[in-house]
């Protein structure tokens, strides 16, 4: 029985970029993979109704799954794969953006590369970018911070292939509530890349705004908050340790007469006083994400329900 594949793609007022992306997949996906391929676009309580109809797809068809609310990217993605765990019987499924800087022309290196991996989720692994030089240099910022609180390395986004067998473990993962690429960082689900550049949109703004972008990067830190926690606390003792190092150096000028009156005194308690406030942050900090591991967490497979509206079949 020959395979089947879907192409995930939410959306929110993105119409008109989505159109014109429809039409590259018909022309830049290999026709032996398209011709067995359907679209689910996740349309993530849009404020604005599509004014133009869908351009002919030369897959296997289109549904759109409306959402009750606005619940943002990752979230949208969230409840789409769960929906096509549940719902849409697959092999396997690619999550793509809907305004083309995801080009469709790369799934065909993502359904190569997952020959060799069929059992790996395979995202696209950005060589190379379109952005502003401000924006570049703030997401090499970003994955610098990231590798240092959570001590691993993230190089792409939500353009990915995911096989069927690894669809049913995600959509299980809380984690990709929050932050999709985080989800399967943190879930521990084997994946791969294949270098790729990412294209340009085909038409519209981007919505990602300077905070939206922090948001973002935030939130897939947060994915790996356990991590991030005990990073943190060895940080603080080791600048507590650096701290009591400093006092220790301001007693011994005291003892010898070097030192300014009431200078020593006063900078080794404020020394004191930023270290056990550091120290005590941390710890308290911990002790948050450990409680929070005991409590009872969001399965997307099981709660998307919630959260969807309909289900609109165009072809």
């Amino acid at each position: 029985m020959p395979e089947k594949y879907i192409i995930l793609i939410p959306q929110f007022n993105d119409w008109e970029a989505l159109n014109l992306l429809i039409e590259k997949i018909n022309t830049d996906v290999a026709h032996d993979l398209l011709v067995r391929t359907s679209v689910l676009v996740v349309d993530d309580c849009s404020s604005r109704d599509r004014t133009e109809p869908f351009p002919i797809f030369k897959g296997t068809g289109i549904k759109v799954l409306r959402l009750h609310r606005n619940l943002g990217h990752q979230r949208a993605i969230a409840i789409g794969l769960s929906y096509i765990a549940t719902e849409l019987p697959c092999d396997k499924v690619i999550v793509m953006d809907a305004d083309g800087e995801d080009a469709p022309r790369d799934i065909n290196l993502l359904f190569a590369k997952s020959a060799d991996l069929p059992d790996t989720i395979i995202f696209a692994q950005r060589s190379k970018r379109q952005e502003s030089f401000l924006f570049q240099s703030f997401y090499l910022i970003y994955k610098f911070v990231f590798k240092i609180l959570t001590g691993k390395v993230i190089t792409f986004g939500n353009f990915s292939l995911v096989p069927q067998r690894r669809l049913q473990n995600l959509v299980r993962v809380s984690e990709i509530w929050n932050n999709y690429p985080g989800g399967v960082i943190r879930s521990r689900i084997p994946y791969d890349g294949v270098p790729i550049e990412r294209a340009k949109r085909l038409a519209g703004s981007s919505k990602m705004n300077f905070v939206s972008l922090i948001l973002h990067g935030l939130s897939a830190i947060s994915v790996l908050i356990d991590t991030t926690a005990v990073r943190i606390l060895i940080f603080s003792i080791l600048m507590s340790g650096f701290a009591v190092a400093i006092i220790c150096v301001i007693l011994f000028l005291k003892l010898i007469g070097n030192a300014t009156p009431g200078w020593a005194s006063t900078l080794s308690t404020t020394l004191l006083i930023v270290m056990m406030q550091s120290f005590l942050i941390s710890l308290f900090l911990v002790f948050m994400v450990l409680q929070y591991r005991t409590q009872q967490h969001f399965i997307p497979a099981i709660h998307y329900r919630d959260f969807v509206e309909g289900v609109e079949t165009i072809a």
